[in-house]
């Protein structure tokens, strides 16, 4: 286990121009038959910040989203959970990014990702979709664009021979649960050290973390 230095926004100052407003989406599917499983990662990592940060969140028809606006540490934010499922993830976004006259360095997207090892979280500020149906949808509903940062949180590969789906659609283990607290808190950190400092310094701060206990 490695150890966490906590971060403060009294210790952070912005680094670049950045405008002060961003949109933070976390990815997932709606529905109760798909809740704690490991492809709705982005949806706890989203609902956690959202008790964090004091805002709360109502279904935008006009979005086909969960949607939540507010104040944190002098920054707008906006909160979205897109309700349209995964894999139509990008119809969401790019009606939000017009609505609230976004860029694209304004948008981080928080989801699973099984090419990283569960307890470690990968913030990279551009890049493909690497087969994630959400973010490749994310990327054709914006363009094509693929320059917007994402933090990705890992859950690991399936064992063999269980088949990818199944494996992302699954519940986390009981192991597995034990740590989870931990990783969303590391992600919800993660996402106020990019809001605060910009995506690089969120990069070395976090990128070599191993957050679970073994």
């Amino acid at each position: 286990m490695q150890a966490l230095k906590a971060f403060t926004w009294k210790e952070a100052t912005r680094k670049n121009s950045m405008a002060d407003k961003f949109l933070i989406v976390g990815l997932g599917n709606p529905g109760k038959q798909y809740e704690a499983t490991r492809h709705n990662i982005g949806f706890a990592v989203l609902e956690a910040f959202a008790r964090r940060t004091g805002i709360s969140g109502k279904t935008e028809s006009k979005f086909n989203a969960m949607v939540g606006t507010g104040k944190y540490g002098g920054r707008s934010l906006i909160l979205a959970q897109p309700l349209t499922f995964m894999n139509l993830s990008g119809e969401a976004v790019s009606k939000l990014m017009k609505y609230y006259d976004l860029e694209p360095e304004q948008l981080l997207v928080v989801y699973d990702e099984a090419a990283l090892p569960f307890g470690r979280i990968r913030i990279r500020p551009n890049g493909s979709d690497a087969g994630q149906k959400g973010m490749k949808s994310i990327i054709a509903n914006l363009g094509g664009n693929q320059n917007f940062p994402r933090l990705r949180v890992g859950i690991g590969s399936p064992p063999a021979p269980m088949a990818m789906p199944d494996y992302v659609l699954g519940k986390f283990s009981e192991a597995e649960r034990q740590d989870l607290p931990r990783i969303i808190d590391t992600a919800m950190d993660a996402i106020e050290a990019w809001m605060a400092e910009g995506t690089e310094a969120a990069m070395t701060r976090f990128n070599g973390l191993v957050v679970t206990e073994a």
